[in-house]
């Protein structure tokens, strides 16, 4: 096992859970986008956790552990279009305020959005 530091983060070991844990993560977000979009309508369990997740992605990230794997930025952009379309032909359905749907969609593009420019500063870097 092989230390660099007295962290929690800062060991082969932690590296290696750390890269399961957002395997899993990523694989979750993954698995419901590629499925019946009904499951991540609004109201439904992985139209709140997919965005959930990938703001766990992004705070893993941003802390630059070794270990922590995030997907490809065009993967992220691909799973943004997907989601919106969703999210726009359904939120409706739902009635909610017109402040509050502006703020969540602007909350989720953001999610989508720095996820994808983690990526992409992690790529060039």
């Amino acid at each position: 096992m092989g230390d660099w530091g007295t962290g929690n983060f800062e060991n082969d070991t932690a590296a290696d859970h750390l890269s399961h844990l957002t395997d899993r993560l990523v694989t979750e977000v993954a698995e419901a986008m590629a499925g019946d979009p009904v499951g991540i309508e609004p109201d439904e369990y992985w139209g709140v956790a997919v965005p959930a997740d990938l703001e766990l992605l992004s705070l893993l990230a941003r802390q630059g552990y070794v270990g922590a794997s995030l997907p490809e930025a065009d993967v992220v952009e691909g799973w943004k279009r997907t989601y919106m379309e969703v999210w726009e032909g359904s939120i409706d359905g739902l009635e909610p305020s017109s402040g509050y749907k502006d703020a969540r969609r602007a909350v989720l593009i953001r999610t989508f959005d720095e996820l994808a420019e983690l990526r992409r500063t992690k790529d060039a870097g």
